[in-house]
């Protein structure tokens, strides 16, 4: 049987990504500032985080091709989905939720500024 981290790293984040959208949508954000958190995260630039999405991949492989992981994406702590980002002990299920964070970041109306940790 698959563990519930097996499950979400098998996830299409193209699936995911619509209500990532949605979610900042409702609250007065942008595909933008979804896009631009995600990109600072991964390093992916506009073309490469649209290929993941047009080839419906896995979490788990957007986040195994991502160019780099953002060096600051430490200083991306808080609770979210009742965990506390640093101190979950999986490496992609941590950058995972670290995406999660910084959308309910833009989602909360928090700056841009202090989301992307600059």
């Amino acid at each position: 049987m698959a563990t519930n981290n097996e499950r979400v790293f098998k996830m299409k984040v193209s699936d995911v990504y619509p209500m990532l959208v949605a979610k900042t949508e409702r609250k007065g954000r942008s595909k933008t500032d979804v896009d631009t958190v995600t990109k600072w995260l991964t390093g992916y630039d506009d073309a490469g985080l649209q290929a993941q999405l047009e080839n419906e991949v896995s979490y788990e492989r957007f986040f195994a091709d991502a160019p780099q992981i953002n060096p600051n994406a430490h200083k991306v702590t808080g609770v979210i989905c009742g965990h506390r980002v640093e101190e979950i002990p999986d490496p992609l299920m941590q950058n995972i939720r670290r995406l999660d964070k910084l959308v309910d970041e833009v989602a909360k109306g928090k700056a841009m500024e202090k989301i992307l940790r600059t």
